[in-house]
């Protein structure tokens, strides 16, 4: 990496989890006038066991303080960050570069990464010819709203997903994005990685539809973070749709969230699903904007 004088690169490890957390936050709080990332994030991704992490990252410091750093994986999937007090010294640029050569490397031909619009960063993708491939929102419920609750079809129920249920889930959740998502399909071992085993997760987070005949239908994944409730993941089966379960699943997080502690309820989703709408008419409200930018390789 063609780096300033003063700074140097080196892959990172899970112990530098914290660092990255810090850089993306201090990024997210210069662009957005707040902090969406959470270090579980980082943590949860980092651990599924098809990422290599010394692989797939790059890290660069000031010493011994991480000012930057960037990943890829799964050939096509990237993310980037730099500290706001260590831009415009071409740290953007050189980790643009190393990231085209990672994904090389890891056999794909397109690779991209999620943006806020109109930040540095977006601005930096654009002038080297980076394309837009989707664009997404983070949407909230403005506090003291709720979501009113959906009635279920006769014969149908939510309820918590146990162990038994977890595979079953992710096979629902797994068919439903893969409809309009341009990727392979995430392993069962991946996908527990960044449920049930990311940090802090409890039980009540993941709940599950079941069909008259005890089959789940729907699924949906709610994250805490102090007073925050993030719905991660919500999904209902093709041939189940129609019959209020998405909306049902959501009342029911939020429902539980508030329950728990939280004063505000959140959701992302992007242009692929054309479900911006159907947030807005429950009284949910766009926060941010993120473009997911892209290359050809």
């Amino acid at each position: 990496m063609e780096l300033p004088a003063g700074l140097t690169a080196r892959p990172l490890t899970m112990a530098d989890a914290r660092a990255v957390y810090e850089v993306m936050a201090a990024e997210e709080q210069a662009d957005l006038g707040s902090v969406e990332i959470e270090e579980a994030d980082i943590v949860s991704d980092w651990q599924r066991p098809s990422f290599d992490v010394s692989a797939g990252t790059v890290g660069v410091f000031d010493d011994d303080r991480l000012v930057a750093y960037a990943e890829v994986s799964d050939g096509w999937r990237g993310d980037a960050a730099v500290h706001p007090d260590h831009r415009g010294l071409g740290i953007g640029s050189a980790l643009a570069a190393w990231t085209n050569d990672t994904a090389r490397r890891q056999g794909s031909d397109i690779v991209g990464m999620p943006v806020p619009q109109g930040s540095p960063g977006d601005r930096l993708l654009e002038s080297l010819g980076w394309f837009v491939r989707w664009t997404s929102w983070v949407l909230q419920l403005p506090e003291g709203q709720e979501i009113a609750a959906q009635p279920l079809p006769g014969g149908y129920s939510i309820r918590t997903a146990d162990e038994g249920h977890h595979r079953a889930v992710h096979d629902v959740i797994e068919d439903a994005f893969l409809e309009w998502s341009e990727r392979d399909r995430q392993s069962h071992e991946d996908f527990l990685a960044t449920t049930v085993r990311r940090p802090g997760f409890e039980p009540w987070q993941l709940r599950m539809v079941l069909d008259p005949e005890g089959a789940p239908v729907g699924a949906c994944l709610v994250q805490l973070a102090e007073s925050t409730a993030f719905v991660s993941r919500l999904a209902v089966r093709r041939d189940q749709r129609g019959r209020g379960l998405a909306r049902a699943l959501l009342a029911d997080a939020f429902a539980n969230a508030r329950e728990h502690g939280a004063a505000r309820s959140e959701l992302s989703t992007d242009s692929r699903t054309g479900a911006l709408g159907l947030y807005e008419r429950v009284g949910m409200v766009v926060t941010s904007t993120w473009v997911h930018r892209a290359t050809k390789l």
